[in-house]
C-alpha cells in the first residue's frame, strides 16, 4: 500500500469557478464577494451517500440527506411523460424506484469512482440538495477509503471540480472518529475521547476500513482497507441462493433487501423464511443458514484485520484500545 499523508486543501474555485466568473471590459471579475462560509461534509459511499451542511460557527444543520448512490439514465425510445418531468436522469431512491425504465449506473465500486461521468452527474445532484445561501463559499470535506490510491483521489477531484470552492479528502474511519467525538464533554474526566485511543471499523458497501486512531492523522500503517464489504456479502448470498434453489433467480436489488432485513452473525435464533415471487407465484425460501454464513465471512475478515492493527499499536495502549473498538458505517 502507498503511504497516505495529509492532503492539502484543493482550491477548486481557482481552477474552475473563477474561470467562468463574469468580467468587465478590462477583464476584471464582477462576481460578488463571498461573505459567508458553508461547511459541507460529504460521505460518498458505494451504496449510500450522506451529506450535511452548516454555516461556519453555527450548530444549525442546513442540509442533512442520505441518498442511495445510484444514477439512472432514461432508456432510449422511452415514452413521453413516463418519467417525472420527462427527466433524462434520476438519482438515488427515485432511480431505484423507476429502474425498469432506466439504465442504472453505480458511480463507485469498492469505495472509489469507477464511472467518472456518472460520478460527476451524481455530485451535481448532491450539490443541488444543499441550496446554499447567496454569496456562500462552499468548503467540503469528503471521505475516502483508507489508503486510497492517487488515481482514486484524482478521480474524486475531477468529479467535484467547480461544485465546491474548496475540498479536502480525509480517510473515512478517521472522519468517523472526529464525528463521533463530543467536544462538549472533553472536560469530563469520565468521558472517553474516541480520538485519543480507539479502533474504528467502518463497514461500507464497497470497502471495510479499519483505522487506529490515537490523536493524530493516521499513517498508512495505521489503516487497513478491505475490498470486502456489503457488496461482496450480496454476491456471496446471491450465489448461495442459486446453489440452494437453482430455479430461483433473484435480482441483486432483492438480495440486498433480504440481507439488510435479516443479516446476523452468531447463532441463528429463529428461522429466516422469506416470501418471494418465482414464476409468477409466491414461494417461501428458508435462507437463515445462507445469510448467516455470508455475514460470518465478512466478520472473519474484519477480525483478522483488527488483530493486525492491534498488533501494530504500542503495547502500552492496547488495554485501553480493546475497550474502544467502534463499529460504524452501513454494515455496522
Amino acid at each position: 500500500m502507498r503511504t497516505n499523508t495529509t492532503l492539502p486543501t484543493i482550491d477548486l474555485e481557482n481552477r474552475s469557478a473563477l474561470a467562468k466568473a463574469p468580467r468587465n471590459g478590462n477583464g476584471h471579475d464582477l462576481a460578488p464577494p463571498k461573505t459567508t462560509t458553508l461547511l459541507v461534509g460529504f460521505d460518498w459511499g458505494t451504496n449510500k451517500s450522506c451529506i450535511q451542511a452548516s454555516l461556519a460557527g453555527s450548530q444549525e444543520i442546513l442540509a442533512s440527506v442520505i441518498v442511495p448512490t445510484m444514477v439512472g439514465y432514461a432508456n432510449d425510445g422511452i415514452v413521453d411523460h413516463l418519467l417525472p418531468g420527462n427527466a433524462r436522469m434520476l438519482f438515488g431512491a427515485e432511480a431505484l424506484k423507476r429502474r425498469l425504465h432506466l439504465r442504472l449506473v453505480q458511480p463507485l465500486r469498492d469505495g472509489v469512482i469507477e464511472d467518472l461521468s456518472a460520478a460527476r452527474d451524481f455530485a451535481r445532484h448532491i450539490r443541488s440538495l444543499i441550496n446554499p445561501p447567496d454569496h456562500a463559499e462552499l468548503r467540503a470535506v469528503i471521505g475516502l477509503p483508507a489508503n486510497a490510491e492517487r488515481a482514486a483521489r484524482e478521480n474524486l477531484r475531477q468529479a467535484v471540480a467547480g461544485l465546491f470552492d474548496k475540498v479536502i479528502m480525509i480517510p473515512e474511519p478517521f472522519l468517523a472518529a472526529l464525528g463521533y467525538r463530543d467536544e462538549s464533554r472533553l472536560a469530563d474526566p469520565a468521558y472517553v475521547d474516541p480520538v485519543s485511543n480507539s479502533l474504528f471499523v467502518d463497514i461500507g458497501g464497497g470497502t471495510t476500513d479499519i483505522c487506529l486512531v490515537q490523536g493524530y492523522f493516521p499513517t498508512a500503517d495505521d489503516q487497513i482497507s478491505l475490498p470486502f464489504a456489503g457488496d461482496k456479502v450480496d454476491a456471496l448470498l446471491s450465489e448461495a441462493v442459486k446453489k440452494t434453489y437453482p430455479d430461483v433467480a433473484l435480482s441483486l436489488h432483492k438480495i440486498r433487501e433480504l440481507k439488510e432485513q435479516h443479516s446476523y452473525v452468531g447463532k441463528l435464533e429463529h428461522p429466516v423464511v422469506v416470501n418471494v415471487v418465482v414464476g409468477g407465484k409466491m414461494r417461501q425460501l428458508d435462507l437463515g443458514a445462507q445469510i448467516g454464513d455470508c455475514c460470518t465471512e465478512l466478520l472473519l475478515r474484519i477480525f483478522d484485520a483488527v488483530k493486525i492493527l492491534i498488533g501494530r499499536a504500542s503495547s502500552d495502549s492496547v488495554t485501553e484500545l480493546l475497550r474502544n473498538i467502534v463499529l460504524t458505517g452501513g454494515g455496522s
